[in-house]
């Protein structure tokens, strides 16, 4: 491969005995420092019997009970913080099924691994310091900005930290300040091509060459789309907010699927029904165990999305197991906009403003660039005069409330009493 290919060619194309070996030890020390300093696994370990010194091999992982993300609600704030706070340097966080959202901590050490994996994806998608990188992820309590932020500096290229919104300023920078690379979510990348349509911006006149999206599924005719649009290469990268953001796989410039980081996370894929191991290549949930994370070590913690994993070496040079694109999610989450939204926040909203009934769909549009989310609610059948008269204050309100709990703006619509089916085979998502 040409110079450059790799960020880390010891550890990324290492033999896969020496990964297993490394994965062991840190495996290891993971489970010691879990048992130690998190009551949560404390209590489990004692529960069944189990002792750090259990795990022998890397499938006496496999006696452990799964991590479920209720757990990490359950712990809100620092309850699964294995460090005092005072060496935690960053707090970020993500999106919960309802109520408290998960909240996640990086000590220094734990914000140089995942600068250094974002630097390896950057790397492998064909990124040089030679390159004028656009970040529109959301700089803020997710962690995709930041993460490749720092992942950039790191490779020594120019970063723009535009983040997401105002997407005519967006094209201007790209245009103005010659940017080469953009990274952010697959739809945001068509909003911005259907806004330089508009703007009647030909593609050739910008020096866009790379892009990197993920934060949501996205399948092949998307990638098309893009690659069409804008005239650039894209590629699939994947992160998750609870075992480290971004950085977690990616794919090279052969995108033969995405590399995960196995000296970093142990990786496993489960029946999600069952939770029993499946066999390389079968498609399953994701199940990733920390291998490195110092102030939140996670054990066995169920992704929710389904992929499948080869670790046959890929024509790049690279050993780690590859896993293919996410197809789509066991639990009843979208994502818009880079954004996990659950019907279960939906619920605690709805439930607090006098006026509605408890039937809603959630209406989901991406036939434009920019994806939409329309909430369709009931009017309560026992809604009073009054109520009835305030319609638009009630939409307005259920609106502005649904926002704050989402960090998503959405678009509210009550419906007649009725009018959404009741029966058990109901459509809570309707995604067109």
């Amino acid at each position: 491969m040409a110079p450059g290919t790799f960020w880390n060619p010891d550890i990324e194309c290492m033999p896969r005995t020496e990964i297993g070996q490394l994965q062991l030890e840190r495996l290891q020390a993971t489970v010691n420092r879990a048992y130690r300093n998190v009551a949560f696994y404390r209590q489990r370990f004692e529960q069944l019997g189990f002792t750090p010194e259990d795990i022998q091999s890397l499938q006496d992982l496999q006696r452990l009970p799964l991590t479920e993300k209720d757990d990490l609600r359950a712990g809100y704030p620092y309850g699964m913080f294995a460090v005092p706070l005072r060496e935690v340097v960053r707090i970020h966080m993500s999106s919960g099924t309802t109520g408290h959202p998960s909240v996640v901590g990086y000590t220094a050490n734990d914000l140089v691994h995942q600068t250094d994996l974002v630097a390896r994806n950057l790397t492998a998608a064909g990124i040089t310091k030679e390159d004028v990188v656009q970040v529109f992820f959301g700089y803020g309590l997710f962690t995709a900005g930041f993460g490749y932020h720092y992942g950039t500096e790191a490779l020594g290229a120019s970063v723009i930290p535009v983040s997401h919104g105002d997407t005519p300023r967006q094209v201007e920078v790209m245009r103005d300040f010659r940017t080469t690379v953009i990274i952010g979510t697959p739809h945001y990348a068509l909003r911005i091509a259907a806004t330089m349509e508009q703007m009647g911006l030909d593609p050739n006149e910008l020096s866009l060459r790379i892009g990197l999206f993920g934060g949501e599924a996205w399948d092949e005719t998307v990638r098309q789309e893009i690659e069409s649009r804008l005239f650039i290469t894209a590629s699939d990268v994947y992160g998750l907010a609870e075992i480290g953001g971004p950085g977690v796989s990616f794919e090279c410039e052969q995108r033969a699927g995405l590399h995960i980081a196995e000296d970093q996370f142990l990786v496993e894929v489960i029946d999600p029904d069952t939770g029993e191991p499946l066999d390389l290549g079968q498609e399953g949930e994701l199940v990733f165990t920390t291998l490195n994370k110092e102030a939140f070590p996670l054990l066995r913690y169920r992704s929710g999305d389904l992929s499948s994993l080869d670790t046959e070496p890929c024509t790049c040079g690279r050993t780690h197991a590859r896993m293919s694109r996410v197809s789509r999610h066991t639990d009843n989450r979208i994502v818009v906009r880079g954004i996990n939204i659950f019907p279960g926040q939906v619920e605690g909203v709805l439930a607090e403003i006098d006026g509605l009934g408890k039937e809603y769909q959630l209406v989901l549009d991406r036939t434009t660039a920019l994806e939409r989310l329309e909430v369709h609610v009931e009017l309560s059948p026992d809604s009073t005069p009054d109520q009835m008269r305030r319609l638009v204050e009630i939409e307005e309100e259920t609106q502005q409330k649904l926002q704050e709990i989402l960090s998503l703006a959405v678009e509210v619509k009550l419906v007649e009493p009725g009018s959404i089916p009741h029966d058990a085979d109901r459509l809570r998502i309707v995604d067109k």
